[in-house]
């Protein structure tokens, strides 16, 4: 029942908060006005303001936000780690320095350009938190060697920043949603690799196979997402653990479910973003929301 009531809840919220995020702003609308002007109709104004702006901003918002969450109940599960997350590890921040790379070389120009640099500097991220873990590497050491790779990646960002300006295209959206699609049916080995690799590989699951596919479809997640909306923390984090304790540990059920929800966050987030004053980024917000959250996590944890 709970379970049911947790699915309903997100189905629910997720259009709510992707209306919320047509109407609210600096200009707020009714919603009969909103409907209008998805449809060409009503005041001019209206119309520029929700089909021009918000709309593509709401679409982008609601795919990183299902991509991070994606990413994090992939990686939650590889590492066995509730800790886990694009964001903790430094995959986002390998990301976001790829990015910023071709822009200041000058060479971002290219619609693909951006998106394919975030993919390698994702990577290249990864692939040191993988060979930290095979390792043996526990929580605290993990999550340590996570924040010092943050540190180093982010000082290379605010680096190539200081000297150079640049913008992310908004690009990579059609991409999110093919390895969201292909990362759905992994639900099922997920919840075998997470039990452990002997016993994956007794119940007839190609493990190494498997492996490299959650590592590769993890990553192009977050690299897409970093991509097109900078370095968004916390929302890999927050929304596959909340959704654990309310779902279960079965991610047949808790890969979508994260999805909506991390939609659903993100969007309610991109909307504070323009409510509150001084205005604040996304990561800000998401931050702000997330950090308490890790606190009271590793408090838990302990």
């Amino acid at each position: 029942m709970k379970r049911r009531l947790v699915t309903w809840l997100l189905v629910s919220l997720l259009p709510a908060a992707f209306l919320a995020s047509l109407a609210l702003g600096e200009v707020r609308l009714p919603l009969t006005d909103v409907a209008q002007a998805l449809r060409g109709r009503g005041d001019p104004i209206a119309v520029t303001i929700v089909r021009d702006f918000r709309l593509p901003r709401s679409l982008v918002g609601a795919a990183v936000g299902a991509a991070l969450a994606a990413s994090g109940v992939v990686m939650q599960a590889f590492f066995r780690n509730a800790l886990a997350s694009p964001g903790l590890l430094g995959v986002s921040s390998g990301a976001a320095l790829g990015a910023v790379s071709v822009l200041a070389f000058g060479i971002g120009h290219a619609l693909w350009t951006v998106p394919l640099a975030a993919i390698a500097g994702a990577f290249a991220a990864t692939a040191a938190v993988v060979v930290l873990a095979r390792r043996g590497a526990a929580t605290e050491r993990l999550l340590l060697s996570g924040i010092a790779l943050n540190a180093l990646l982010d000082a290379g960002t605010a680096f190539v920043l200081s000297a150079n300006a640049g913008r992310l295209e908004l690009s990579g959206i059609p991409s999110i949603v093919v390895a969201c699609v292909l990362l759905l049916p992994l639900g099922r080995d997920l919840n075998l690799i997470s039990l452990g690799e002997q016993s994956a590989q007794s119940l007839g699951v190609d493990v190494r196979r498997v492996r490299w596919r959650l590592v590769v479809l993890s990553t192009l997640l977050t690299a897409l997402a970093t991509s097109v909306a900078g370095v968004v923390g916390f929302v890999g984090l927050v929304v596959p653990h909340l959704l654990r304790l309310s779902l279960g540990p079965d991610h047949r059920r808790l890969l979508p479910a994260s999805m909506m929800g991390g939609a659903v966050l993100t969007l309610a987030c991109d909307v504070a973003t323009r409510l509150l004053p001084g205005g604040l980024r996304l990561g800000v917000i998401t931050a702000l929301v997330g950090g308490p959250f890790f606190l009271w996590m590793l408090r838990t944890l302990a």
